[in-house]
């Protein structure tokens, strides 16, 4: 019960400000309330279906080393997430060749289909999300965003 007023407590103050905010402040609520969506939405940089789908778009194959980079995650969290999928029979594990520190990771069968199972969910669950926009609502938002990112990626580019 306390946890319900807490939260009914931020949801109106939330509301308060946002109704006394600018019209910067505003977008930036939306956006991180768009961000916080987007991130329960999808269960991270590490997530076993988000392994799956670019070991896919891979071919397939990628060494832990590499998949670990390319997800920007720590190889501590890869090692866990991929030992669950090689246990769930979804991909295998052979030490590399060229390179005895890393191992490669290759999609079995039930991995390629679970990845087409993913990519289906993900493809649905992104019309979902801007099914309520128009087509031209949708393009016109795309361009904005793609200008707001520009313009970012330029501006704040050394503040990382």
């Amino acid at each position: 019960m306390r946890e319900y007023r807490e939260k009914e407590a931020h949801a109106s103050w939330r509301r308060d400000r946002y109704e006394t905010a600018g019209i910067d402040d505003k977008l930036v609520f939306n956006l991180r309330d768009l961000s916080h969506t987007m991130r329960s939405l999808y269960e991270g940089k590490g997530s076993q279906k988000r392994i799956l789908i670019v070991l896919d778009d891979m071919g397939g194959s990628i060494t832990q080393q590499s998949l670990t980079r390319r997800l920007g995650i720590q190889p501590g969290s890869a090692s866990e997430v991929i030992a669950k999928l090689e246990s769930s029979g979804l991909i295998t594990r052979a030490p590399n060749e060229t390179d005895r520190r890393t191992a490669d990771i290759k999609l079995t069968q039930a991995g390629k289909e679970m990845a087409a199972q993913a990519r289906a969910q993900r493809v649905r669950r992104h019309q979902q999300m801007f099914s309520c926009l128009s087509d031209r609502e949708k393009e016109e938002l795309l361009s904005l965003l793609e200008k707001v990112n520009r313009d970012w990626e330029e501006r704040y580019q050394n503040t990382n």
